[in-house]
C-alpha cells in the first residue's frame, strides 16, 4: 500500500449525508478549510442513495402511476397505468438521485469544500487514515472532526437475507420485480412507509410487529385512524406477536410467529431497526465508545462527543433520525466548533412519516398534554369536510390541534392525510411563536385549501373554550 503526503484541514467530515454536508458548507461559509470523506463514489450518503430520497421518490411515483389520489372519486379499481413494473419505478428514481448528487457537487464546488472517496479510520483525535478501494492510503490531519456516517439496516443472523425473497430496507429498492405479496417485519417508520407504498400498488401486504400498536411516539388518535385506513384497504396487521422464524422456500418466504401462525408471501422486508455505521472507524483509538447499535453519545446542545473537538450528528446519534434534524445538528456542531454563538433551538420540530397516507406531528400529543395535568382543549377538522378535500376526492384524514385552556396557546398539531408533511409547518410556526387559538379564528386562509382545516379546527376548539 502506498502512503501519500498528509493534508490538514480545519474540519474533516466523515459522511456526506444531511448532517455532514450541512456542517461542511456551514464551516466553509465561516472561511474554514473543509474536507468531506465518504466511502461512496457519489455524494449524498444513505439519505440520497438508500434512505430518504429514494423511498420518497418511490412513494411519489407509485401514487402518480397508480392513481391513488384519484380513487376517492373513481373507485378503488382506478389506475392511471394498468401494468406497473419495476422499470417504471426505477426510471424516475435514477433521474432524481442524479439530480440530488449534481446539486451537492455544485454546492461543494461553490463553497470550496473538498471531497475524497475512501474509508476513514481515526488514528488520533487530530488525524485519520483514508484508504481507497485501490488500497492507496493517506493521512489527513484536522483541528475538528464530525462523525456523520449514518446508519445501516439491522440484519439479525437468523434472518436469511437473499435479495430474492428476503430483503432489508436498503435492498428493497433493488428488487427486480414487484412482489405478488409482501410481508413487512417491523412497525416503525421505515416498515410502515414501505408497507403502505406497496399496498398502494395493490400488493397484498401483511405488517408484523411485537408491540400492540405502531408508531408509539405519535398521538394515539392519529395512529388509530391510520390503522383503520390500513385495515380498510385490506392490509393484514399482526400486532402484539414476535417473529420466531423466517424461512425461504423455492418460490416464497414463510414467517412463523410466536403464537404459531404462519404468514406466507413471495417477499419479506425486514425493517426492524438500524445500526450506526461506526464499525471500522476505530473510535476506540480516540476514546469514543459506540453502543450496541453503533450509535455515538453526544452533548444534546452542541453535538460534541466525549472527546473535545470531535462531534457527531445525524442518524448515528439516534432519535429522532430525521434528515431535517440531522441538517440542523450538523450546522450547530460546525458553529460550536468555530465559536459561533447560536440562539437556543426551538423546543418543537416537525416529524414527518411518508406513508400512504402521510402522518406529520409537532408539539405535544394529547397523551403528553394529559400527563402535564393542565387543562387543555382539542379541535378537529376532517379533510372530507373541507371544500378542497371534496374537490380532491379526499375521503379520509384529519387535522388535530391541542390548546392550553389557561393560556389558549397551541401546544400540538397532528395530521394524518394528504399533504400532512407540508401542512404541519403552519402549526410549527404558531407553536414556536407562542400563538393562541385566536390566530386560527381571526386569520384568513386561502379558499379552497386543505390549510383551511386549521381555521376549522381552531373554531372547533374555540367554541368549547368560549366560556373560559
Amino acid at each position: 500500500m502506498r502512503e501519500k503526503w498528509m493534508l490538514r484541514y480545519d474540519l474533516v467530515v466523515v459522511g456526506s449525508g444531511p448532517a455532514g454536508r450541512r456542517a461542511a458548507i456551514q464551516a466553509a461559509k465561516l472561511g474554514k478549510s473543509v474536507m468531506v470523506v465518504d466511502d461512496r463514489a457519489e455524494l449524498g450518503g444513505v439519505s440520497v442513495h438508500a434512505g430518504t430520497i429514494p423511498s420518497k421518490t418511490l412513494r411519489e411515483t407509485v401514487l402518480n402511476l397508480s392513481g391513488w389520489r384519484e380513487r376517492g372519486f373513481y373507485g378503488r379499481g382506478y389506475r392511471v397505468k394498468r401494468e406497473i413494473g419495476v422499470e417504471d419505478l426505477a426510471g424516475r428514481l435514477r433521474k432524481t438521485l442524479d439530480h440530488e448528487v449534481q446539486v451537492l457537487q455544485h454546492q461543494f464546488m461553490r463553497n470550496g469544500v473538498r471531497h475524497l472517496q475512501g474509508r476513514a479510520q481515526f488514528l488520533s483525535s487530530d488525524r485519520l487514515l483514508l484508504t481507497t478501494d485501490r488500497g492507496e492510503q493517506q493521512q489527513i490531519a484536522f483541528d475538528y472532526a464530525l462523525i456523520a456516517v449514518g446508519t445501516r439496516p439491522h440484519r439479525p443472523t437468523h434472518v436469511p437475507f437473499d435479495r430474492e425473497h428476503v430483503f432489508d430496507s436498503d435492498e428493497i429498492l433493488e428488487v427486480n420485480r414487484l412482489p405478488r405479496s409482501l410481508t413487512v417485519i417491523g412497525g416503525g417508520v421505515i416498515g410502515v412507509e414501505y408497507a403502505t407504498i406497496f399496498s398502494a400498488l395493490d400488493v397484498p401486504v401483511t405488517l408484523i410487529d411485537p408491540k400492540q400498536s405502531i408508531l408509539d411516539f405519535i398521538d394515539r388518535e392519529v395512529v388509530d385512524d391510520f390503522l383503520h385506513q390500513m385495515r380498510d384497504r385490506g392490509m393484514q396487521l399482526r400486532l402484539g406477536t414476535s417473529v420466531s422464524e423466517v424461512a425461504v422456500m423455492s418460490d416464497r418466504a414463510e414467517v412463523t410467529l410466536e403464537d404459531g401462525r404462519v404468514v406466507r408471501s413471495e417477499m419479506v422486508l425486514y425493517a426492524a431497526g438500524r445500526s450506526g455505521n461506526t464499525a471500522g472507524l476505530s473510535l476506540e483509538a480516540i476514546g469514543i465508545e459506540a453502543d450496541s447499535r453503533g450509535r455515538v453519545k453526544v452533548d444534546p446542545e452542541t453535538f460534541e462527543t466525549s472527546v473535545s473537538g470531535i462531534y457527531a450528528a445525524g442518524d448515528v446519534i439516534g432519535f429522532p433520525s430525521l434528515a431535517s434534524t440531522s441538517m440542523e445538528q450538523g450546522r450547530v456542531a460546525a458553529c460550536h466548533a468555530f465559536g459561533v454563538a447560536l440562539p437556543p433551538a426551538p423546543d418543537s420540530f416537525p416529524y414527518g412519516i411518508y406513508s400512504v397516507p402521510e402522518i406529520s406531528t409537532v408539539g405535544l400529543s394529547e397523551e403528553q398534554a394529559r400527563a402535564t395535568g393542565a387543562p387543555y382543549e382539542v379541535g378537529i377538522a376532517r379533510f372530507r369536510e373541507t371544500s378542497r378535500g371534496h374537490i380532491m376526492g379526499v375521503d379520509s384524514g384529519f387535522l388535530k390541534l391541542i390548546f392550553d385552556r389557561g393560556t389558549r396557546r397551541l401546544l400540538g398539531a397532528h395530521i394524518v392525510g394528504e399533504g400532512a408533511t407540508e401542512l404541519i409547518h403552519i402549526g410549527q410556526a404558531v407553536i414556536n411563536l407562542g400563538g393562541t387559538v385566536e390566530f386560527f379564528v381571526n386569520n384568513t386562509f386561502n379558499y379552497p385549501t386543505l390549510a383551511e382545516a386549521y381555521k376549522i379546527a381552531g373554531l372547533d376548539a374555540w367554541n368549547r373554550m368560549a366560556t373560559d
